[in-house]
């Protein structure tokens, strides 16, 4: 693929794409990418409301996989293919935009098929403003999740939005009944970097040790001291971690849609 480069939004203000990880080799849900809901393979409800957010030519897919990229290109997006030895997907994108030029990459994970093009907006703008963090989105946990769900991470934030850290246990802590949280903030998977941040990233080489506790790749940026931003996104997101979530989300999709 060649190097891509064009303004997606008032002249002299940052260039934009989205990358989207997609890794057929998933050791929790293999081929999870093309998984159907409602009769169309994940990624694609991800790309086409990614493409709602910055334009198809600004939307691409880095996958490891021929067939993904075959679908995805077929559907109009771009694709990048990556080695299979990506250790997470934030090194798969970090080896894709080696072959894109953007000012500002923003990661929209593969299994968020109700993300909210205005959020990526709102995220893509807050790293404008301050190029010198990582953007990622948040948002709380709704009435009918459990914090201490172990596949939803959970995150801590200061009082300007400056993430303290992120942990598949439910956090914040608490001593006694009385001092529990009210609410609990998730982490929504867009992500905001520089080509710099994202070079920073893989060059460390290795999962941090937070990083490989949790499973949770930003935690390597607390650990190479990068600061994360957190900014609020709507409510009602909801993530494909199993083949169990499955008719979770496509039952919330039919809801949201109109299907």
């Amino acid at each position: 693929m060649s190097d891509s480069r064009a303004k997606t939004g008032a002249a002299g203000a940052p260039t934009s794409c989205v990358l989207i990880p997609a890794r057929a080799g998933s050791t929790r849900y293999p081929g999870k990418p093309l998984v159907p809901l409602l009769g169309k393979p994940m990624v694609l409800w991800v790309a086409e409301l990614s493409a709602k957010a910055v334009g198809r030519e600004h939307t691409f897919v880095a996958t490891e996989s021929e067939e993904i990229a075959s679908i995805v290109r077929e559907a109009g997006f771009g694709a990048v293919l990556t080695a299979e030895t990506a250790l997470t997907g934030t090194d798969r994108i970090a080896e894709a935009v080696q072959r894109l030029n953007y000012d500002i990459y923003i990661n929209v994970q593969g299994d968020e098929p109700l993300v909210d093009p205005a959020d990526i907006l709102r995220c893509r703008d807050a790293k404008a403003r301050d190029m010198d963090r990582i953007v990622n989105g948040y948002t709380w946990l709704g009435d009918d999740e459990d914090p201490h769900n172990v596949n939803i991470p959970k995150v801590i934030a200061d009082e300007s939005g400056r993430m303290i850290y992120m942990s598949r246990a439910a956090l914040p802590g608490h001593k006694s009944a009385d001092t529990r949280p009210e609410r609990y903030r998730k982490q929504v998977c867009i992500y905001c970097f520089t080509r710099a941040e994202l070079r920073a990233f893989a060059e460390f080489g290795r999962k941090s040790t937070l990083e490989r506790h949790e499973d949770i790749e930003i935690l390597r940026y607390l650990e190479i001291g990068v600061p994360v931003t957190m900014v609020e996104t709507r409510p009602g997101s909801l993530a494909v971690d199993t083949p169990d979530d499955v008719p979770i989300v496509e039952a919330a999709m039919r809801r949201h849609y109109g299907l």
